[in-house]
């Protein structure tokens, strides 16, 4: 297949993680939001919890906490986790699993490392990606989705070289089962070395790459971009070029991901975002008053 240059998107700057810690006190590395760089429209955040390895007893999660006006996207590579939320939802995602959970007029939910997990403790490594609503969507009812990893679309390259797991959005001729509320691509790529994945993204769409293991050739230019890096591709092509070197040492491993910006005021407060301060207040008072219910033991 011939590849017009033109068509690829360039590589407009790295954005390096930073650690942090969230929940009850459980170590992340987090490319945005940070103090240099806070948003990606329409992405709010990306964190990548582990890979780690926990002790017995030394797991922690996220006890009960609100959400308004965007979507949580949970994915799991390694662990066990159990959740439950205020609608009396509750569920164990394990390796390879996603919920995708719009929170829209509010809901409140826990993420705990599934109790036997927790116990014997093990390898834990999951991704959450915050993925704004639009104002017409930010108070709709909550909607869980929640896809197996049996469920999961896998995609490979005519050559084997390169598997694409796909989350949303559609790769080498697989489509997600996920429906989004906008248009979105959540694609984890594998690359053996000598692996080459161009992958078409709409040319309105933001773009990036997260790296997750190794190391590897990113956009027109070929940019290097590694483990713990998020690459931002320009707007000026329809196509994103992911290569990992014919002599690298290992698999590059990464999720690359992109979305319509939705060009909107953004106020944010800790778990809630939305259009003015005026929504913020209005989210806490019902959150502190109940409107958004509570988990129930």
């Amino acid at each position: 297949m011939t590849v017009h240059t033109q068509t690829l998107r360039a590589v407009a700057g790295i954005v390096n993680s930073v650690e942090t810690l969230e929940g009850a006190g459980f170590l992340v590395r987090r490319p945005f939001p940070k103090s240099s760089f806070s948003a990606f429209d329409p992405f709010l955040l990306l964190d990548e919890l582990g890979p780690i390895n926990l002790k017995p007893g030394q797991a922690k999660g996220a006890p009960d906490h609100p959400h308004r006006g965007f979507e949580t996207v949970s994915y799991l590579l390694e662990g066990r986790l159990e959740h439950k939320d205020s609608e009396g939802h509750s569920g164990i995602l394990s390796a390879g699993d996603v919920q995708w959970m719009t929170a829209g007029a509010g809901v409140v939910h826990s993420e705990m490392p599934e109790s036997e997990f927790a116990r014997t403790g093990g390898r834990m490594h999951g991704i959450q990606l915050w993925v704004n609503l639009p104002q017409r969507d930010k108070m709709i009812p909550p909607r869980y989705q929640e896809i197996p990893a049996a469920q999961i679309p896998v995609a490979q390259t005519e050559d084997g070289l390169v598997t694409v797991r796909v989350i949303a959005g559609e790769a080498i001729g697989a489509k997600a089962v996920i429906e989004t509320q906008t248009p979105i691509i959540y694609l984890h790529v594998t690359l053996q070395p000598g692996g080459r994945l161009v992958q078409p993204v709409p040319k309105e769409y933001n773009a990036f790459a997260y790296v997750l293991d190794g190391s590897g050739a990113f956009g027109a230019e070929q940019e290097r971009g590694e483990d713990g890096q998020m690459v931002l591709f320009a707007q000026d092509g329809e196509e994103v070029a992911i290569a990992n070197s014919a002599d690298a040492q290992q698999p590059l491993d990464l999720l690359l991901i992109a979305g319509v910006p939705l060009n909107e005021p953004v106020v944010r407060y800790g778990p809630f975002v939305m259009n003015t301060e005026a929504d913020i207040i209005q989210a806490i008072d019902d959150y502190r008053n109940g409107r958004m219910g509570r988990i129930h033991a």
